[in-house]
């Protein structure tokens, strides 16, 4: 009786629309803002891991120039180490984007639905006082609060990866021949610095 009460009166069932696009609006608004505070930690850490890309490298050189080998081979793989995070970062932030980007279409769109809708409603009680919506006001006025709750739940959450034994093992391997090759090369360029002198 209550659906058949609403469909014969235009006004509830426009009421009705309007109090479920708000809802969606809501949740949409709410997933996108998780996303681009996911994106924001991203970019943080982007930046704080690039530079260290260069540090690890002028430590492989001091290393080198001090006789420690040990050293400057550990300081290589954390380099490397360092710009295989770096990628992994970068491609999560565009993957990210892509999110955002369509999280707000669909805000876009909901938006210019609910606005029409609005407008219907208008026209329907142009004579009536439009109730306060003091709810979804509330709940609208607290999106920063709760972002701000969400961005805290990333910053404390870690993502980690683990590979199987075998595939580690073999990684390990290709990885030192990449080690033993850039100590070479930077064997190389010390010696033509200290010829050069």
């Amino acid at each position: 009786n209550s659906l058949l009460d609403k469909a014969e009166d235009p006004e509830k069932m426009i009421k009705l629309m309007m109090s479920e696009m708000e809802d969606t609006l809501i949740e949409l608004k709410s997933s996108c803002a998780t996303i681009i505070a996911a994106q924001k930690k991203i970019d943080r850490q982007i930046s704080e891991a690039e530079p260290a890309i260069d540090r690890w490298i002028e430590r492989a050189k001091l290393a080198l120039s001090k006789n420690r080998e040990d050293l400057a081979r550990e300081a290589l793989v954390m380099k490397n180490q360092t710009i295989q995070k770096v990628e992994k970062l970068r491609s999560d932030f565009k993957d990210k984007q892509t999110m955002i980007d369509s999280c707000k279409e669909n805000i876009r769109k909901v938006e210019e639905k609910l606005s029409s809708v609005r407008v219907k409603y208008q026209n329907l009680s142009k004579n009536e006082v439009r109730p306060e919506r003091k709810e979804n006001s509330r709940q609208e006025n607290d999106f920063d609060y709760r972002f701000n709750q969400m961005d805290e739940k990333l910053d404390k959450m870690g993502s980690t990866s683990q590979n199987s034994h075998l595939d580690k093992e073999f990684s390990d391997l290709e990885e030192m021949d990449e080690i033993d090759a850039e100590l070479e090369a930077l064997r190389k360029n010390e010696g033509k610095g200290k010829s050069q002198k």
